[in-house]
C-alpha cells in the first residue's frame, strides 16, 4: 500500500496553549487507522490541525503534495476532508442539497457521479433525499455528514467521534459504510473513544494521551482491552515549558 497521508511533527495550539505535541503518523490508500484516547487527549485538536481549522505546525502531505501552508479550504481542495464532532451539516437544507454542496469541491463533470457514490454507500439517502437534514435522527445526520464529505472526492477522510451518541444498529451501518469507503481507495483516520467500535473496521490503531502518541498496534491488539485501557492513561510529559493537556 502507498501512504496517502503522511504527517510529521504536527502540533495543535489553542491560543498559547499547545495541546498536541509533535505527532507523526501515516495512513495508506485503502486503510482505516483508528485514533484512540480519552476525553482531553487531543484527538479533536489533532484532526482540526490537520484540516487547518486550528493553529499548528508540522508537515502534512496528501498524495505526496505538501498541504502544510495551505488554509483550511486549500487543504480541502487538496483532498483532505474532515467530518467534525457536531457533523457540519446544514439542517434547513435537504439531504441532496447537502451532498451537492459537498460535491462543489470536485470537478463539475464528476459531481453527479460522486453524489451517487455517496448514496450507494448509505442507501437510506436515496429514500430521504428530499428531507430536511434537521428533521433526521442523529445517526442519519452522521451518515449525511460522511456522505457530504465523500461527495467532495477526498483522498483522506478524517472522522471525529462518529459513534458518539448513536445506537448500536446505526454504529453497525456506519462501520459497514467505512469498509465500503476503504474499498474505494480512500485513506481514513477515525478518532474515537470506543475501542470496540474501532475494532470492527480498522486496520491498525494509535493511542493519543496528553497530546502525544503513546502506543500503536494492529487491530487484533484491541482485543487485549486491559493493555489498551492502560495506554489511555499512560503519563506523557510535554516538552519543557509546555503545559500538560487536561
Amino acid at each position: 500500500m502507498t501512504d496517502t497521508l503522511t504527517v510529521r511533527g504536527v502540533t495543535a495550539r489553542h491560543g498559547s496553549l499547545r495541546v498536541v505535541h509533535g505527532v507523526d503518523l501515516e495512513a495508506a490508500t485503502g486503510e482505516i487507522v483508528g485514533l484512540l484516547g480519552p476525553n482531553g487527549a487531543g484527538k479533536s485538536s489533532l484532526l482540526e490541525s490537520l484540516a487547518g481549522r486550528v493553529a499548528g505546525d508540522g508537515q502534512i502531505h496528501v498524495m505526496g503534495r505538501d498541504l502544510s501552508r495551505l488554509s483550511a479550504s486549500g487543504r480541502a481542495r487538496g483532498g483532505l476532508a474532515l467530518v467534525p464532532t457536531g457533523r457540519g451539516v446544514f439542517g434547513p437544507m435537504s439531504v441532496r442539497d447537502n451532498l451537492l454542496l459537498g460535491a462543489r469541491l470536485a470537478p463539475r463533470a464528476r459531481r453527479a457521479e460522486l453524489v451517487e457514490r455517496s448514496v450507494t454507500l448509505f442507501p437510506f439517502l436515496a429514500r430521504r433525499s428530499g428531507a430536511r437534514v434537521g428533521t433526521l435522527s442523529g445517526g442519519e445526520q452522521q451518515m449525511v455528514a460522511i456522505a457530504k464529505a465523500l461527495a467532495g472526492d477526498p483522498h483522506v477522510l478524517l472522522l471525529d467521534e462518529p459513534s458518539q451518541g448513536l445506537a448500536p444498529k446505526v454504529m453497525n451501518d456506519i462501520a459497514t459504510a467505512l469498509l465500503g469507503i476503504r474499498d474505494e481507495g480512500i485513506a481514513v483516520l477515525v478518532a474515537e473513544q470506543n475501542a470496540a467500535f474501532i475494532r470492527t473496521f480498522c486496520t491498525r490503531f494509535l493511542v493519543l494521551s496528553s497530546g502525544a502518541l503513546v502506543h500503536h498496534g494492529p487491530a487484533a491488539e484491541l482485543d487485549d482491552r486491559e493493555r489498551v485501557f492502560a495506554s489511555y492513561f499512560q503519563s506523557t510529559a510535554p516538552p519543557p515549558g509546555e503545559p500538560r493537556t487536561h
